[in-house]
């Protein structure tokens, strides 16, 4: 057949929402799955999510299962609220952000500018609940054997972990940059990933979720360190035992040393720990640190000790040896020898031991995100960047992801940081740069937004937003193509 009958092959279309540039075909997604090619026309995927006063955020364009689910209150209250979920992005810089959108709200002009930042400086701090030493300050945390952080300093009762960042995103190869970004999405959009420590353990982390350490699920995190369980229960234990050691990686205590059991008249007991003794009933480096009791390596609680002291100790002398969750407890008696003999704890002490364990909280992993705002989301608000950071500075601009609130950190630039768990689910997206896509709204009153050279002349009426043609969405018939993930890397369709 002369090619001059055959049928046209359909064009390609562009997509500029990125850096990539991805030529696009008819029924395709781009290398990011948001946008896509539908009858020639580039349309959005996701829909655009508004938080309604009193109701659960709700998708434009009924999409059914997929609409986005909130459960959290709405910081602006009274009012609808567009997110920059589904908004789409302003890539390259000038353009303004899809939707400026203004409100009345209390009498007052309200203007919202909402967008979807591409973040190539961007990260998570995780937050896990748990005693169990999960590895040493600064090692690396890997998924799929590529470097995607480092542990951090601990907090009390939690271990912390700094993840992604564009030193991993960029600094390193494309196989890292691919696996931080994915594990950065996956852990942003309340997924669990599973990671690896250089030196500790294998972890499955996903937030709001307990931590799953070595294949076990945490159950409490610590009620306190080994001295502040001894304050908190020495009234509790006085006249039911002679001695209790609270085992803690931290600090372990010594009731009848410690100031609590002094103040209770106790008689000094004689039991001894190994470790380096701080103040009196208050012990550093009992042992090494580990995943057993109180965080230490301690299987068996009696190899911290040392021998009683035979002018203090005496036989038939009851201890009670305990962990700062409660899940673990031995109790002895001291035979003539003054060795620890192992006996059958009193009802009066269980109860204690319970109500130690009632006293902690669930274990559980927190996953905030933070980001660096720059680059395209200022100058799809202003003209004039620097202004807007001003005006955040001065409390005149809020900033918000998703609807929820957003910290800001001190100092130059627009630093935020968000618990996912505040936003949208599936609040998240990426471009294959690689970097990740997060929603974020600026809101101030209007005058001050016409005062920071804003884009006036783009602001739309809440009304002529919030409509079901906001956004044509054809999400059923749009197939992704599953095939042509090599180009880019890891991209989908021509690059």
């Amino acid at each position: 057949m002369p090619d001059d009958l055959r049928d046209p092959k359909p064009a390609k279309i562009r997509c500029d929402a990125c850096p990539v540039m991805c030529f696009i075909a008819e029924g395709k997604s781009g290398a990011c799955d948001r946008y896509a090619n539908h009858a020639g026309e580039l349309v959005r995927l996701d829909p655009l999510t508004v938080i309604q006063s009193g109701a659960k955020a709700v998708a434009f364009l009924d999409q059914g299962n997929n609409a986005q689910d909130w459960d959290g209150d709405v910081i602006q209250g009274g009012r609808d609220f567009v997110t920059a979920v589904g908004a789409g992005t302003t890539y390259p810089d000038y353009k303004p952000a899809p939707f400026i959108v203004s409100q009345e709200v209390e009498g007052v002009d309200m203007v919202t500018v909402v967008t979807e930042g591409i973040f190539s400086y961007c990260g998570v701090k995780v937050k896990i609940d748990t005693d169990r030493h999960i590895g040493d300050e600064r090692a690396v945390v890997r998924v799929d054997g590529e470097a995607i952080g480092h542990v951090m300093t601990s907090e009390y009762g939690s271990k912390m972990l700094s993840l992604g960042g564009v030193e991993h995103l960029t600094g390193g190869s494309k196989k890292e940059g691919r696996v931080t970004c994915d594990a950065l999405l996956r852990l942003c959009n309340r997924e669990a990933v599973e990671m690896t420590i250089d030196g500790g353990v294998n972890m499955m982390v996903e937030a709001g979720k307990a931590p799953v350490i070595n294949s076990v699920p945490e159950k409490l995190m610590r009620v306190g360190c080994g001295s502040a369980t001894i304050g908190m229960f020495a009234k509790q234990w006085y006249g039911h035992v002679d001695e209790v050691v609270v085992v803690d990686d931290h600090i372990t205590g010594v009731l009848s040393e410690h100031e609590a059991g002094k103040g209770l008249d106790m008689t000094p007991s004689g039991i001894r720990i190994n470790g380096r003794r701080s103040t009196p009933g208050r012990y550093f480096q009992v042992a090494d640190p580990g995943t057993g009791w109180g965080g230490t390596d301690v299987e068996d609680p009696l190899t911290i000790l040392r021998p009683a002291d035979p002018k203090r100790a005496w036989p038939g002398l009851r201890l009670l040896m305990i962990s700062t969750t409660g899940e673990q407890w031995a109790y002895f008696i001291l035979d003539d020898d003054l060795e620890p003999q192992p006996a059958e704890i009193t009802p009066e002490l269980l109860v204690v031991a319970e109500r130690i364990a009632e006293n902690c909280e669930p274990s559980l992993c927190s996953v905030l995100f933070m980001g660096g705002a720059g680059g395209s989301l200022r100058a799809g608000v202003t003209e004039n960047p620097v202004r807007l950071t001003r005006s955040v500075k001065e409390s005149l601009t809020h900033v918000s992801c998703g609807g929820a609130a957003a910290y800001v950190w001190p100092g130059g630039g627009i630093t935020v940081m968000v618990d996912v768990m505040d936003m949208p689910t599936n609040s998240f997206g990426y471009v294959p740069t690689p970097a990740l896509v997060a929603p974020i709204e600026f809101t101030l009153r209007r005058e001050d937004y016409g005062t920071l050279g804003g884009h006036m002349e783009h602001i739309q009426p809440v009304g002529d937003v919030v409509t079901r043609d906001v956004r044509r969405v054809a999400q059923q018939s749009l197939q992704s193509d599953p095939n042509a993930r090599e180009n880019y890397g890891w991209a989908k369709g021509d690059t």
